[in-house]
This record gives C-alpha cells, sequence and structure tokens, in this order.
C-alpha cells in the first residue's frame, strides 16, 4: 500500500533533521479511532439523532436547541468524549517516539490534546484554535479561559432525558453571561496568556532553525484552513534550501512543484504509516 522508497526517506529525513516542525490537522485524530460520524457517533448520540435527525457530531455542535440544559447534556458528552477519554488507537503514542529524542515542535488546529495525553512536552505545543477543555466568557468580556473538566464530568454523570441539571449550566464569573466551549469559530474566540506564550515559543522555534535542515511534518491537514499549517509549510520549505516537507494524508498528499524535489508525499492512513516507520 505504501511505496518503499517514500517511507525510506521519511525515515532518513527524521534520522538526519535538525529539528521537527509537526503540523497537525483533523486526520490524526481520525487515524488514532476519534471519528465523529458512524458507531462511535450512534453510541454517544443516537438519542439525539433520533430526536433532531443530524447524523455526525460535527452537525449537533451546531444545533439551536431549545434549552441550555439541552445543549450542555450534547456538549458535555461531545467534550468528555473528544477530549477526556484517551483515543482508542496509540498513534500519538507512536509518533511521540519517533520524534521524543528531537528538537520538535507541534502546530496544531486540533482542539482534542491528544498530545499532551500522549506525553508530549506541554512547552511545545501550540493549540492555535482552542481546546475542548476550556471555558471562555460567550461574549467575551475578558481574555480569561476556565478548566471544564469537574463541570463536564459532572453534567455527563446527572443528566438525565437529554438536559442537565440547571444548577450546571456555567456562567461567566466576571460577567454573568453563558459561557461556552474555547473554539475558533467567529471573532469571539479567546486568545488567553496560555495561547499567547505558546504563539511565542513557536514563533522562537522558527527562528531558530529558519537555515537549519528542519522537517516540516504535515499529518492529516486538509483544506478547511490550509493558511495555518499547509501554506506556511510550503512556503518555508521553498524558502529554506535545507528543509524538507513530508505529508502524510489519506486521500490527499500533494505538494507544489517548487518545492517537489525536497517533498515526501505519503498517502495513506497516518497510523499505519507510523507504525512502519517505528
Amino acid at each position: 500500500m505504501y511505496e518503499k522508497p517514500e517511507t525510506e526517506r521519511l525515515k532518513k529525513a527524521l534520522e538526519e533533521c535538525e529539528g521537527i516542525l509537526i503540523g497537525a490537522g483533523a486526520g490524526l485524530s481520525t487515524s488514532a479511532g476519534f471519528t465523529y460520524t458512524g458507531e462511535r457517533f450512534k453510541k454517544y448520540f443516537s438519542d439525539f439523532e433520533e430526536k433532531y435527525g443530524f447524523h455526525d457530531m460535527y452537525t449537533g455542535g451546531f444545533y439551536p436547541y431549545d434549552s441550555r440544559e439541552e445543549y450542555w447534556a450534547y456538549w458535555s458528552r461531545y467534550i468528555y468524549i473528544n477530549r477526556y477519554a484517551d483515543a482508542p488507537e496509540p498513534v500519538y503514542e507512536n509518533l511521540l517516539s519517533l520524534v521524543e529524542d528531537k528538537d520538535y515542535f507541534v502546530l496544531t488546529t486540533n482542539v482534542d490534546h491528544c498530545f499532551q495525553k500522549a506525553g508530549f512536552d506541554k512547552e511545545r505545543l501550540f493549540y492555535t484554535q482552542g481546546d475542548y477543555g476550556l471555558f471562555q466568557c460567550s461574549k467575551p468580556c475578558c481574555d480569561k479561559t476556565w478548566d471544564n473538566e469537574e463541570t463536564v464530568r459532572r453534567m455527563m454523570e446527572e443528566q438525565r432525558n437529554m438536559r442537565v441539571p440547571r444548577e450546571l449550566i456555567p456562567y461567566c464569573p466576571n460577567c454573568g453571561r453563558p459561557l461556552t466551549v474555547n473554539l475558533r469559530a467567529d471573532d469571539r474566540f479567546v486568545e488567553d496568556e496560555g495561547w499567547h506564550k505558546a504563539s511565542l515559543r513557536y514563533r522562537e522555534f522558527l527562528k531558530g532553525h529558519r537555515r537549519n535542515r528542519i522537517l516540516y511534518l504535515e499529518l492529516g491537514v486538509g483544506f478547511n484552513t490550509p493558511g495555518i499549517i499547509k501554506y506556511p509549510f510550503w512556503q518555508m520549505t521553498c524558502q529554506n534550501p535545507k528543509a524538507t516537507y513530508a505529508c502524510i494524508n489519506y486521500g490527499d498528499a500533494a505538494a507544489p512543484k517548487e518545492i517537489a524535489e525536497r517533498s515526501i508525499c505519503i498517502d495513506g492512513d497516518i497510523g499505519a504509516v507510523l507504525e512502519k516507520l517505528k
């Protein structure tokens, strides 16, 4: 299924590089078993599917529920299984085993915390699009976020008939407005202190490796937000003749002709490819 020359080239690039910048999209978590449709959706949301007629978790996240009790019944389940539950497959752990002895950094649009749960150094992670594990003010009135694990677990335990108890509905401790999840969906996304510190560490990593033999390792990144990972990786590879661009993506692995000779593109399941690299 996978061409030996490409996996061998990637293995060599991993061994010889002076730094690795991992760019991770939804495809990486999908490979780890965090699917939002099919059996996993039906296991946790069959009651919502029957009542409202949607067939995937993503759609359910945008549904205009009649009450906040029902809204948080849905979202507490969603957050719990995609943020606090472990991924079914050890894809992230296998990735760490390949890069942990290198100077690496992770830029990701994923919000499921899988990198930290697998043991990646949190000082080497930049979650650009938020975190399922954080609340923010819905206005927002401030640039603060709050951990939600305790509240989410209580919502999971105490919800009945697709509703959470009213007293568990979260409100901003600063202004009293309803809280929401810290996800970049519009211009109300909160970039808190932790976000800005991670952004600074990311820029420092780029600065330190701009002339080095760096591997830009793109995993499961599509074209929903290509301006965050994919296009910058192509551009930085083009600007640095010592750089290598690698892309592993099921059904969509490609590189521009300008960097083709320094690109490694593998069309396949990320988890299977990482197993081969081990």
